[in-house]
């Protein structure tokens, strides 16, 4: 897929670039990010480098993954990263961290948004999924604000940086957001009265 950029009513989502590194790296040192995602601990100026020189852009190029740095208006801060990994026909799986000075603003839930509401409308997708570490309660919030249903909790079905963890699985529909779904939608119904 070309790379694009997306823009909400605070944010300018756009593929990373080789001058997003430093605050790539700055933003990675929080301990936070690396306790909750599967950025590599500790996290070096040359992993930065990578992400935003080549892992990046080869997404895009590869259609593995989609990968946007969400930034105050168009030149402001870095605020947050998010990504969107292609699972199959139709099946993406969302992810993202926050800047801690930038966490509680709701920057976030509206990346999430516009994000669900670009791959829905143009993409095409059917469901997007969301999955968390048993105990990512900031992930969780934001993944409900956004309109996610949590759907059960996985066993050892994420790992990080070699371990395996639970974790929550959510998702999110088109018609959760009152879009229209490209293929029809039956949902299980009860045999029980």
């Amino acid at each position: 897929m070309e790379p694009l950029t997306l823009s909400t009513a605070r944010l300018t989502l756009r593929p990373f670039a080789p001058s997003d590194a430093e605050e790539v790296h700055a933003a990675c040192q929080d301990p936070e990010i690396q306790r909750w995602t599967v950025v590599p601990s500790p996290y070096e100026r040359a992993h930065a480098e990578e992400w935003v020189n080549e892992f990046s852009p080869a997404s895009w190029r590869e259609d593995r993954a989609y990968t946007f740095a969400v930034r105050l208006g168009e030149d402001g801060p870095l605020v947050a990263s998010i990504g969107v990994h292609v699972r199959g026909p139709g099946a993406y799986e969302i992810g993202y961290w926050t800047t801690k000075e930038h966490r509680g603003r709701g920057y976030m839930t509206e990346a999430v948004d516009g994000v669900a509401r670009w791959l829905f409308t143009d993409v095409g997708a059917g469901r997007l999924e969301w999955r968390a570490a048993v105990g990512n309660a900031p992930s969780r919030a934001v993944a409900e604000k956004a309109g996610f249903r949590v759907e059960g909790t996985l066993r050892a079905a994420l790992d990080i940086r070699g371990t395996l963890r639970d974790c929550w699985v959510g998702g999110l529909l088109p018609s959760d957001l009152g879009l229209p779904c490209r293929l029809p939608y039956l949902p299980a119904v009860s045999a029980t009265p």
